[in-house]
C-alpha cells in the first residue's frame, strides 16, 4: 500500500468527529455551538459530563493510535528510521483529521487526545507517563486545558532527559518539542482564561445535564 493512500485513510480515521456524533445523537445539541465551540473531550467534558468526556476522549485517542498502526502496511523495516518517520505523519495526519474533520465541516477539536492516542502507539511507556501526568493535573485543578498544556511540555522532557535512550531519532524529538509549543500557542486563549481566574473547570465524579 502506498504511502499517499496510508496517509489519506489515517487522516479520515482522524476526521471521525466523536464528540459532535455523540452531542448529536444522544444528547440532542450540537456541541460546537456550546461552551468553547470546539468538537473536542475538553468541550465534552465541559458540556456533557464526565461520562461522556470520556467515551470522546478514549475514541479520540484510539483514532490516532490505529492511524499509527497503519504503518505495518508499509514495506519499510519495523526498527528503521523511515518507519518512525512514517509513523509520526500518520499520526500527524490524524490529528489533523481531528482539528478539521471532512465529516463535520472542518470543525473539530484542538487534537490533544488525539495527539495521546498518537505517542501511545509509537512510544506506549512515554505515552502512560504523559496520561499520569494529565490525569493527576487534572484531579488537583480540574482544568483539562491546563492538564493538557502541563502533559505537553512534559513530553519533551521524558524524551530528552529519561526515555532518551529509546527515543533515539531525531524526528521523534523534533516533534515532541514541536508537540509542547504547539499545544501552548493552541491554548493562549485558555492560559488567558487561567491567569483571569475565569477558566472553566470540568465536572469531575458527578453527572452533569447537558447545556440548552
Amino acid at each position: 500500500m502506498t504511502i499517499a493512500i496510508l496517509l489519506v485513510l489515517a487522516y479520515l480515521l482522524g476526521s471521525v468527529p466523536t464528540a459532535v456524533w455523540v452531542s448529536k445523537w444522544i444528547y440532542g445539541i450540537d456541541i460546537r455551538e456550546h461552551g468553547s465551540g470546539n468538537a473536542g473531550a475538553t468541550n465534552a467534558f465541559r458540556i456533557l459530563g464526565t461520562k461522556a468526556g470520556v467515551c470522546v476522549m478514549t475514541a479520540d485517542m484510539m483514532k490516532a493510535f490505529i492511524a499509527v498502526k497503519l504503518s505495518i502496511f508499509s514495506s519499510f523495516p519495523w526498527t528503521s528510521e523511515p518507519f518512525v518517520n512514517l509513523q509520526i505523519f500518520l499520526g500527524l495526519a490524524a490529528v489533523i483529521g481531528h482539528i478539521f474533520p471532512i465529516w463535520a465541516d472542518f470543525r473539530g477539536g484542538k487534537g490533544i487526545a488525539s495527539l495521546f492516542g498518537m505517542i501511545l502507539s509509537i512510544h506506549p511507556i512515554v505515552a502512560i507517563s504523559l496520561v499520569l501526568v494529565f490525569l493527576l493535573m487534572l484531579l488537583i485543578t480540574r482544568y483539562v486545558s491546563l492538564s493538557s498544556i502541563v502533559a505537553s511540555i512534559a513530553f519533551p522532557l521524558l524524551i530528552l532527559f529519561i526515555f532518551n535512550a529509546q527515543a533515539q531519532e531525531l524526528s521523534y524529538r523534533l516533534f515532541a518539542i514541536a508537540t509542547a509549543f504547539l499545544v501552548v500557542l493552541t491554548h493562549h486563549k485558555n492560559i488567558s482564561r487561567l491567569l483571569n481566574g475565569n477558566e472553566n473547570k470540568v465536572p469531575l465524579f458527578r453527572k452533569r445535564k447537558p447545556r440548552q
